[in-house]
Order: structure tokens, then sequence, then C-alpha cells
């Protein structure tokens, strides 16, 4: 076996991991920039390396084996370790003191890691830092195949999140806002009210809209009149401002909008709605010195503590 595997390369691994997470040979080609009988050919190399079906079929999805399933998951680990060693070594040859690249949820990673990472920076002012804005779902993906090195984002109830660690490091408030100059909800709305209003809100079946919606139904409200949809929290924000409904926003991402009074707030008694937010890393991970001080001083500004403005422990930092 061991001999089977050396002769194995990363490139045939990377091309059925996708496979697998695309579930179409099709979509992995044009992904990937290559004809797709290349992608059958080297899904049956491996396949006959293992001496094993590895493939299947439902519907027009690619599903695995039962000995398949064993193999990506030996192979989604190689590959995510394999890219953190070329990321890490190209960062050594161009000479950075710390890299890092943060995966974030889409009202995360637009308002408020922005400002954190901002004075983190301030302490390593040398250190090079990049933040992917995506879905939970490619965010925790990015996670796991090593694109990104943590992750803070939210979660859909039904996420998947083997191999991964995850931790809960605090709780985003959704609240009720309309446009200062719209009669829309008056000031107090009890849950009953809430359904006839008109709702600007995230796009059907994405995660975002799912975890509204579960907050939601936790006080039976189900929304009779959905006026638009939107896949941007600025998006969202932007028609409230224009006086076409209300909206369910974070709190931190109208935070502007409510200092300034273009945006207020409709209260709606007796219903907290609370989201948690997730610090997602993958098992087994070696994080850099630079990592840990930036994973530790976001969790904190996360958390509401003051940064610990620590001096700096790396030379040339």
């Amino acid at each position: 076996m061991r001999s089977l595997i050396s002769q194995i390369s990363i490139h045939k691994l990377e091309v059925f991991c996708l496979v697998v997470e695309l579930g179409s040979f099709s979509r992995t080609a044009e992904r990937m920039g290559i004809a797709q009988p290349v992608v059958s050919a080297h899904v049956k190399a491996l396949a006959e390396k293992f001496g094993a079906p590895l493939t299947g079929r439902t519907g027009r999805k690619v599903t695995l084996t039962e000995e398949g399933q064993r193999v990506y998951s030996w192979a989604r680990e190689i590959v995510s370790r394999t890219r953190e060693m070329e990321r890490e070594m190209a960062d050594f040859q161009r000479g950075f003191v710390g890299k890092a690249t943060v995966g974030a949820s889409m009202t995360l990673g637009s308002y408020v890691l922005p400002g954190l990472i901002s004075q983190f920076h301030e302490i390593y002012p040398k250190g090079e830092i990049s933040v992917r804005v995506a879905t939970p779902v490619s965010v925790t993906d990015a996670v796991h195949i090593g694109d990104c090195d943590f992750a803070y984002t939210i979660l859909d109830p039904r996420h998947e999140t083997a191999g991964l660690e995850v931790d809960k490091v605090m709780d985003e408030e959704l609240i009720l806002v309309a446009s200062s100059k719209s009669n829309i909800g008056g000031s107090n709305l009890s849950s009953s009210q809430l359904t006839k209003l008109p709702f600007i809100t995230a796009q059907s079946g994405t995660p975002r809209r799912e975890i509204e919606e579960h907050c939601l139904a936790r006080y039976g409200v189900k929304r009779e009149h959905i006026a638009m949809e939107f896949g941007h929290a600025e998006s969202i924000k932007q028609a409230v401002r224009a006086g076409a409904g209300a909206a369910f926003l974070f709190r931190s991402s109208v935070s502007d909008e409510l200092d300034a009074g273009t945006l207020r707030v409709i209260m709606t008694p007796g219903m907290e709605l609370r989201v948690p937010v997730y610090l997602v890393k993958r098992r087994g991970k070696q994080l850099s010195h630079f990592q840990v001080s930036l994973m530790e001083e976001l969790s904190r500004g996360l958390k509401g503590q003051e940064p610990l403005r620590r001096a700096p422990t790396m030379e040339g930092a």
C-alpha cells in the first residue's frame, strides 16, 4: 500500500475531492479549467489504484461508495495540509513576518472584523491579513481545505462540521428596523402583528434566510409578505432606508444608521432574536504565532473585551 500511495499525485487527489464536493464531473472540469474526460480519467485511476469503485450516482449527482468515503476523508486531509504548507513556504520566501487568511460570514466580514483587524494591525504592522467574506458553507469549506486559517461565522442549523473545531464566541442580535422617514410598523409590534409587514430579507434558501426563519419560528411568526429579497445585508439595508419595507438585520450592521437617525428600531416585546457566532478551525491544524495572536485578539474583540495591546514578540514585527 505504501508504494501504491506514493504513486498518487496531489493533483489527482484535488480533482477527486472537488468531484465529491461539487457532486459533478462536469462542474469540476469547468472549475479546474480541464476537459471532463480528464477528470473522469483521474477518478478512474484512483479507483484502480485502490482496487475498489469510489463513486456512484444518485440521479445526476455523484455519490461516494463506502470505500470512496474513506479515500475522500484521507485525500481531503492530504490536500488541506499540502495547501497550507505551500502557503507557509511561499510566505517565508516572500519575507512575511506573519500572514493569516481569515474567513468570515457576510455581516461579520463586512461590518465587524475590519475595525478589529485594523486595531491588530497597529500591534503587528508588518503582518499581512486577508479576509475572505462568503456564505457560511463556503467559509467552512475554505477552512476545511486549508484556504483559510480559521473563520468566524454563523452556521446553518443543518451545517456539516465534521473535521472542524467549532467554538461559540458571541451572539449576534437580530433587530427589526425600518426607515426613519416611513411609518411602517410604528414603534412597537406584537409577534402576531409582525406577520403582515412588508419584509425585505435574504434570498430564499440561503443560510442567512434559513437562520432568520428559524429564529422567528420559535415565536410562531410566519411572515405573509416578503416584498424583496437580496443577497447581501448592505442591499437589504439600502432598500429599508428607501422605505420599501422592514427587515431583521444584525445590530452590528446598522449601528451607524441608527446613530445617524436614518434607520429606527421597531420594538418587538417578548421576542429576543440572537444568532450564535462561531470560531471555526480545522482539527489538528497548527497555527503560527502570528495567526494565534490574531485569532485571540479577534475573539476578545467579538466578545466585547478590551484588546490586550501586548508588545510584538516576533523578530521584526
